[in-house]
């Protein structure tokens, strides 16, 4: 097992529906250590440069709206096979479909407002930390 770092961020339906904290404490339960965090607006701008890989799909103008709509809380998650292991509190993308007890099924309600994103390989989740936070903004 090795200690790995993960993006995680709450989405615009979560912060609007004031369940950061709730999701936070779910986080910890699971023993992530959040060892960067900060609430941010992303311009829509923004939002179409972090989500260029999905440029070319029929969702990306309407993901990247939602993504700028509101505020997002992003976060630097370490854990031991942190990537793997917050997929799966995650839950599905389509939180009808994820496990009873998964962040998605708690706290979600479509499959893009759906609550949280997480990086889905080591190679991205490099690439997304670097997106929102400088080294200096790193703890550990």
């Amino acid at each position: 097992m090795s200690i790995e770092r993960t993006l995680s961020i709450i989405k615009p339906d979560a912060t609007l529906k004031n369940v950061s904290g709730e999701i936070i404490s779910i986080l910890e339960k699971n023993d992530f250590k959040i060892i960067a965090q900060k609430r941010v607006q992303l311009s829509n701008k923004k939002a179409e440069e972090f989500y260029v890989v999905h440029s070319e799909k029929p969702f990306f103008q309407e993901l990247t709206e939602f993504m700028s709509s509101s505020e997002i809380v992003v976060q630097v998650l370490e854990s031991e096979n942190a990537i793997k292991k917050y997929r799966k509190i995650m839950g599905s993308t389509n939180p009808a479909e994820a496990e009873k007890e998964t962040i998605r099924a708690k706290f979600g309600d479509s499959i893009q407002c759906n609550a949280v994103h997480g990086s889905d390989s080591e190679e991205n989740a490099n690439t997304e930390i670097s997106f929102f936070f400088s080294g200096l903004e790193i703890i550990g």
